[in-house]
């Protein structure tokens, strides 16, 4: 997803137009979860960009797109750009304590399955 929304609107408050604005980005992050893995992967990994347009636009973790929208709304911008690639890729190595040092290890996938450390 790489578009860039309006944050006003006049026949809406603009309270509802930023929130309906995270919605979508959180039913295209949903949506794009659901793909099938190709194989060798664990997951899909979210890179975002948001921004006031697209050539001002930092990247942030998923997690923070929706504050990263508020902020730019709360500086009076017109527009929000906000572009999100899922990427596939694997969980990353856990550190665990062996008696020749630290090693590490692959994270398994079901919960409650941890390694001890």
């Amino acid at each position: 997803m790489k578009k860039t929304f309006s944050l006003k609107d006049p026949a809406k408050a603009d309270q509802r137009v930023i929130e309906a604005i995270k919605n979508d980005v959180r039913k295209y992050a949903k949506r794009e979860r659901r793909k099938p893995l190709p194989e060798g992967f664990d997951l899909w990994e979210l890179q975002c960009r948001v921004g006031p347009e697209a050539a001002l636009s930092e990247g942030r973790p998923f997690k923070e797109v929706a504050p990263a929208i508020d902020a730019v709304a709360a500086a009076g911008g017109a527009t929000v750009y906000v572009e999100i690639v899922a990427v596939a890729a694997k969980w990353p190595a856990r550190l665990q304590r062996t008696e020749d040092g630290i090693q590490a290890t692959e994270v398994p996938l079901t919960p409650g399955a941890g390694v001890d450390n």
